[in-house]
């Protein structure tokens, strides 16, 4: 393999752009991006990435500006990530798989006055108050290529995350976290430029920054995976298999369809040197059986876990035969090195190792804030008391609690957390219960409330091939036997699918309108 360390450029890079150049110079030839039968070398990816910026600048992009990227999964997204930045602006990625009205807020808030992409495709969507520019011109004239002086601390990106009132906010993260990422995460992996990354998340998700950057900050190969292939399970394991991918990054409930249909299929031939999870709590038995059943030598198993205002990963945990038959059910390791995490009670004091409370995160890592919303900024981004004087936290939101190792537990989301019949429940809890039924391929629970006023705790299961149609009496009877009484689900609905976010999450506002939409099936028992 290459043994070429990445260390000496991401030490002499102060920007995403200077990393970039410092690769291409040493890997100009070598293979940048796969996207299907397209390939750019390190060379063709800086020249085209200098064309766009180029016709930003001449557009009127300044330093500091955000400017929208409405792409789809292929070769343009980093063409369009690195135009933007070598303008000295931020990207705000809009993917075209989201709603016209969420995307047209988005742009709003941003205040973005061009977005990259296809002129009709942002028409359909109703993005007829900016200026649009495709990703390519092959008739435009050549232009000075703008060289912007930088610190460091210039934004590179805003991605918009789920807010509580109901619209998306921005978090705004610079240049020099994701430097202080790479070069705290990327010694923790066996990766050179050998390596071929699978480019599987959308850009609207902040692992796709790890996805991009690890790769090209090591001159390995990025293969783009477009949105149908990553959305059948079948055909991403065959095209992991022609590119040979060996890094892939995963969201759990989206590896158990993958590991399903890689047992479906015969088990075909993979490349993969390292699976790395994140985005939701691991499903140990899942990656268990497929690492047990790899044949020859099985990929090194990853858990890392961050929140997008501290950039993308906050800890990293090599999974082991220790985990898999231990007790700890979502083992998310230790923290970064340039990171500091800790336990804190309701009241913000630090907990003792053992304690479950709020996981809060400080360091270079931390995110700017949320553009154009100091308030929410000061709540969520906390000025406290750490061991060497006052420091800067990001409030996750987060349970955990440290474990003795060092290392820490993740416990779910305090809103996943919730209060039924005076009882507090960790939906995580319920759905694994549910999981371990032969007959149930997936499962997520939910709280619905019907017009009367009536409340129920209500399961939506995917069935196993094979599963009979009405589980519900055989379900509630295995729940019985794994779960505490209050636990226990009321109704079981079968559902053809469980409704994901476009990072790949349960989109759980989802999931509740459809417990509610349709009828679900109460056993007798329960009635």
């Amino acid at each position: 393999m290459t043994t070429t360390s990445a260390a000496p450029r991401l030490d002499a890079a102060r920007s995403l752009p200077a990393l970039f150049r410092l690769v291409a110079a040493e890997r100009a030839d070598a293979t940048a991006v796969r996207d299907g039968d397209r390939t750019l070398t390190y060379t063709e990816l800086d020249r085209a990435s200098d064309r766009l910026a180029a016709r930003l600048a001449h557009a009127g992009v300044r330093p500091g500006d955000l400017v929208g990227l409405l792409l789809e999964r292929s070769a343009d997204i980093p063409v369009g990530i690195l135009g933007v930045q070598k303008a000295g602006a931020a990207y705000v990625p809009l993917d075209p798989s989201y709603p016209g009205e969420r995307l047209r807020y988005m742009v709003a808030d941003a205040g973005a006055a061009i977005v990259v992409g296809d002129p009709g495709q942002a028409a359909e969507r109703g993005l007829d108050t900016v200026a649009v520019l495709p990703p390519y011109d092959e008739s435009a004239p050549e232009l000075p290529v703008p060289a912007p002086e930088s610190t460091g601390d210039e934004p590179a990106y805003v991605i918009y995350t789920s807010g509580s009132t109901g619209n998306p906010k921005g978090c705004v993260v610079g240049h020099r976290q994701v430097l202080a990422l790479l070069r705290a995460a990327l010694p923790l992996f066996d990766v050179d430029a050998d390596d071929r990354w699978a480019l599987f998340h959308s850009f609207s998700f902040d692992v796709s920054v790890w996805e991009l950057w690890a790769c090209l900050a090591t001159g390995a190969t990025a293969v783009t995976v477009p949105l149908a292939v990553a959305q059948n399970a079948a055909d991403l394991l065959a095209l992991l298999a022609a590119e040979r991918v060996t890094v892939l990054g995963q969201v759990p409930s989206v590896f158990r369809s993958l590991a399903m249909a890689y047992e479906e299929t015969g088990r075909p031939e993979l490349a993969l040197r390292h699976l790395v999870f994140a985005g939701e709590s691991i499903d140990l038995d899942v990656v268990a059986a497929f690492l047990k059943s790899y044949p020859g030598n099985a990929p090194t198993a990853v858990n890392m876990y961050g929140p997008t205002e501290t950039t993308v990963y906050a800890t990293h945990r090599v999974l082991t035969d220790a985990d898999f038959d231990g007790t700890v059910r979502s083992p998310i390791g230790a923290g970064l090195p340039h990171l500091r995490l800790e336990i804190r009670d309701q009241d913000l004091k630090p907990l003792p190792d053992g304690e479950s409370g709020e996981l809060l995160i400080a360091g270079p890592g931390v995110a700017d804030g949320y553009l154009g919303r100091p308030e929410l900024t000061a709540e969520r981004f906390v000025t406290l008391d750490g061991p060497a004087g006052p420091d800067r936290y990001y409030r996750t939101g987060d349970l955990a609690r440290r474990l003795p190792d060092g290392s820490f537990e993740y416990l779910g989301r305090n809103d996943q957390q919730i209060k039924l019949r005076g009882y507090r429940i960790e939906l995580g809890e319920v759905e694994t219960a549910l999981r371990g039924h032969d007959s149930v391929r997936d499962a997520a629970v939910t709280v619905i409330t019907t017009a009367a006023g009536a409340t129920f705790f209500v399961a939506c299961v995917v069935l196993a091939e094979g599963a009979p149609d009405k589980p519900a009496a055989e379900l509630r009877r295995h729940a019985q036997t794994v779960l505490p009484r209050y636990t226990v689900p009321d109704r079981y609905q079968v559902v053809d699918a469980l409704p994901l976010t476009g990072s790949g999450k349960l989109d759980r506002k989802a999931l509740t309108a459809l417990a509610s939409a349709r009828p679900a099936r109460t056993p007798k028992a329960a009635r």
